[in-house]
């Protein structure tokens, strides 16, 4: 164009301005500077828009320079874009100071304005501003109303939500989709889920149509408080509105299916993903990992990288969880490779996985030693190394790393005295525990949940201290709580009182009546006494109920393979090795002074079949196949899925000093370190 006046120039500007284009509006504007042309209102306005709408916080401070230069700072059309540039920049004191010298604000000022304080959450601030917007007399529109509303989520405070909820039906807006979006999330948020399906019924019936926005904010709701049922009624309306084929509306679903620990509804929708990015990978990952299944937590990540998807520390993180469930070693050290490779040595979350995943395979010094490496950590971290402590029955240690974290200035939550709790158990502290389940409430203001109070029951109990168990199940009304039954009678297990063992295994005939846990203890207190019949009446009351004990099994990692075994196992290849192995092992324990513990065979047998059953546990014979298998010298370790029996805790020390090797063995309860002929449990479990 041979001529090109003002008006064509904000044209072209405001055009790059609302496709977004900040680059494109400034440099265009640095042409029209280099001419000469006259910067008007329209002029600043229009590429301070582009600034906003682009982040472009330094070249909006420039502009604003000219604006005042020039004069027109004063100008409520200008000053009404810097106050939007400036929110949208993320910096709301200065909006708020040019937005106090405008003199009549106009509404969508106002709305700039509390939009900004809510997402830079200065909720408060917003609230306020709006009580002055009322009184200056402006009525709200919806862009205000859902600022408002997100800002009573965000502060928590929902009597100042329902306030709002009480003035957008006044303006009758609360069939806007924004607002109704908004209100569900807050009511959701709150916990107030009557309140949510009803404003979303509501939209229905007054045939507003719900988009994608809705529902992914309503199932991120879901997500957030895995309220899987109101989820399921959102998947069928998602289906009714034929979303349910939008990827970012299946992404949702399966991170709400994922996080409920639906994992089979999760898959469902997963497997019809059309484009499976990282987010997505990474849910399926974790609910996996999460759902105790972690060979498939671990099958996936091997898919989302033979499908070109790089896993990030979230993922990487979620894998080691699956590597601690499972407690393999192998397949988490090569995670911690990964790791050092990528770089996210430094990653908090990662770092913290690390030493859990090494905690959970037995592998002490290295979690340990994970911990000390780490440049940052939280109370997470905290936590994690003293719940790897208590359970490798390192009292002391999990005590001192406590003390730390409270010097370095990180307050102890829910988890880390459960941990503490339980140290004080393991190691007869009973005034200890006293005083620091007193100090959850009274120093930290934390609730005792169910499990801080069976934790305190197991200190009492484990100790002997039976009356006292007894009063403080009376003074907490703890009665009704199975937990608390089931830590009495294991107790009463371990001291042989058989009064109260009855007493408790009847509560828990009450309380669960099909768990085999409570059945399985009492037939064995009574065995410990000789009472046959009565373990033989359990029994039949066992097969009458349809109930069936838990099988024992040990399982351990030979050559990157996980081997598995019950008692009297007889179906490995190598059984005729094993058992070999054993009856020599017998031989020399016998002349080492070693006498078995028959009394711990609850079967009324003879007392040779009895010494034959011990030595065929199932730990022994995952014992038996490492030891012609594994390396020599390197230690071994055996998992177990119920407690180890007194007699093999025994075995396991004697072959530990004749051998020479360390054996570690991870029982349902914590780790036992076997080395010398000593355990690390100090022979207290």
């Amino acid at each position: 164009m041979p001529e090109r006046n003002e008006v064509l120039w904000n044209v072209l500007l405001n055009g790059y301005a609302q496709l977004g284009d900040g680059k494109a509006v400034l440099k265009l504007f640095s042409l029209m500077v280099e001419w000469e042309h006259k910067l008007n209102r329209f002029t600043l306005s229009t590429v301070l828009k582009g600034c906003a709408k682009s982040g472009h916080l330094k070249e909006g401070k420039l502009l604003h320079s000219v604006a005042i230069k020039t004069g027109q700072e004063v100008d409520e059309f200008v000053a009404s874009c810097l106050v939007d540039m400036y929110s949208k920049c993320g910096m709301t004191g200065y909006a708020l100071q040019v937005f106090k010298r405008i003199k009549d604000p106009d509404l969508v000022t106002w709305s700039a304005m509390i939009s900004g304080l809510d997402q830079q959450g200065c909720s408060h601030d917003a609230a306020e501003l709006y009580k002055a917007m009322v009184l200056a007399g402006v009525r709200p529109n919806q862009y205000i109303f859902s600022s408002l509303v997100s800002a009573a989520t965000s502060m928590g405070d929902l009597r100042f939500g329902k306030t709002i909820h009480a003035y957008i039906s006044k303006y009758e807006m609360e069939d806007d989709m924004l607002v109704s979006n908004a209100l569900i999330m807050m009511y959701m948020k709150h916990g107030q889920l009557q309140d949510a399906p009803r404003i979303f019924y509501q939209m229905l019936v007054e045939g507003f149509n719900p988009n994608m926005y809705t529902f992914i904010d309503i199932l991120r709701s879901c997500s957030s408080l895995s309220d899987v049922h109101f989820g399921r009624q959102v998947h069928t309306h998602i289906i009714k509105n034929c979303n349910d084929s939008n990827d970012f509306v299946r992404t949702a679903l399966i991170d709400m299916y994922a996080k409920a620990r639906c994992i089979e509804d999760a898959v469902a929708v997963f497997n019809r993903l059309v484009d499976r990015d990282l987010f997505t990978w990474t849910t399926m990952i974790d609910g996996y990992a999460k759902t105790n299944q972690p060979e498939m937590a671990l099958k996936h990540f091997v898919d989302m990288q033979s499908e070109g998807v790089k896993p990030n520390e979230f993922t990487i993180a979620s894998c080691l969880n699956a590597c601690s469930h499972m407690a393999t070693l192998e397949g988490g050290q090569q995670l911690h490779s990964m790791v050092v490779k990528a770089g996210h040595t430094g990653d908090i979350i990662v770092a913290t996985a690390i030493t859990d995943m090494y905690g959970k395979c037995g592998c002490l010094e290295d979690a340990e030693a994970n911990f000390k490496d780490m440049v940052l950590r939280d109370a997470v971290s905290w936590n994690t190394i003293i719940a790897v402590y208590a359970y490798h029955s390192q009292g002391e240690n999990a005590l001192q790393a406590y003390r730390m974290m409270i010097e370095k200035g990180f307050l102890p939550d829910e988890a880390t005295f459960l941990s503490i709790l339980s140290v004080c158990s393991n190691m007869g502290l009973v005034e200890e525990g006293k005083k620091h389940f007193e100090s959850m409430s009274k120093v930290y203001g934390i609730t005792p949940s169910l499990e801080h109070y069976a934790c305190v029951v197991n200190i009492l109990s484990r100790a002997g201290q039976f009356d006292e168990v007894e009063a403080f199940i009376k003074e907490q009304k703890l009665s009704t709580h199975a937990l608390i039954w089931e830590t009495v009678l294991g107790a009463c297990k371990l001291h042989g009182n058989l009064d109260l063992g009855e007493t408790a295994a009847r509560k828990l005939f009450e309380l669960q009546p099909k768990e085999d846990s409570a059945y399985v203890f009492l037939s064995n207190i009574f065995a410990s006494k000789g009472r046959w019949d009565d373990v033989q009446k359990i029994r039949v009351l066992m097969s009458e109920e349809g109930i069936k004990k838990e099988p024992g099994c040990s399982w351990v990692g030979v050559d990157g393979q996980v081997h598995v075994f019950v008692s009297q196992d007889g179906s490995h290849p190598k059984t005729e090795q094993i058992y070999a192995k054993l009856q020599d092992l017998k031989q020399r324990l016998s002349f080492s002074g070693y006498i078995p513990k028959t009394e711990n065979v609850l079967h009324n047998i003879s007392s040779r079949e009895k010494i034959e059953h011990l030595w065929h546990h199932s730990e022994r014979l995952a014992l038996g196949l490492a030891l012609i298998s594994a390396s020599p010298g390197m230690p071994i370790r055996i998992f177990k899925n119920l407690r180890i029996c007194e007699d093999c805790h025994e075995v396991m020390k004697v072959i530990s000093y004749v051998t020479s090797r360390e054996i570690v063995i991870r029982d349902f309860k914590r780790f036992h370190h076997f080395k010398l002929g000593s355990c690390s449990c100090q022979d207290s479990w």
